[in-house]
């Protein structure tokens, strides 16, 4: 497989993870050094561990993950880095309350040993 292929096939499986809301795989899929910026939360976060702390407090409050889908995926080599982008539309409930999220997010993933691993994701609300 080329190196394209392989990131979307990473990407693939970090986004199923995601919708289906398996928190170990969807985790894993991540360097424990990774940095996450998402536009829903005051701060970025600058660890694996950070993140997941956070997603417990909000599965705490009723977080769940519904269903995930990802379209316009892109993605550009550069080495042993890689940069996917691509639209997901989301599908959680979150304090009893179900909503869709229509949204662009970028993954830089890294070339490892065993594979490609996510070191960033940055989220953004698709504009009007």
């Amino acid at each position: 497989m080329s190196d394209e292929q392989d990131v979307l096939a990473a990407a693939a499986s970090l986004v199923q993870a995601f919708g289906h809301h398996d928190v170990d795989a969807y985790f894993a899929a991540f360097r424990p050094d990774a940095t996450f910026c998402f536009y829903t939360h005051p701060r970025p976060l600058r660890s694996r561990a950070e993140y997941r702390q956070l997603w417990a407090e909000w599965e705490r409050d009723g977080f769940r993950v519904l269903a995930c889908e990802s379209s316009e995926q892109h993605v550009q080599t550069l080495g042993d880095v890689a940069v996917f982008t691509h639209r997901v539309a989301t599908h959680v409930r979150a304090g009893g309350e179900e909503s869709r999220l229509d949204e662009r997010e970028t993954i830089v993933f890294v070339r490892t040993g065993t594979g490609w691993g996510a070191v960033h994701e940055h989220l953004s609300p698709v504009s009007a």
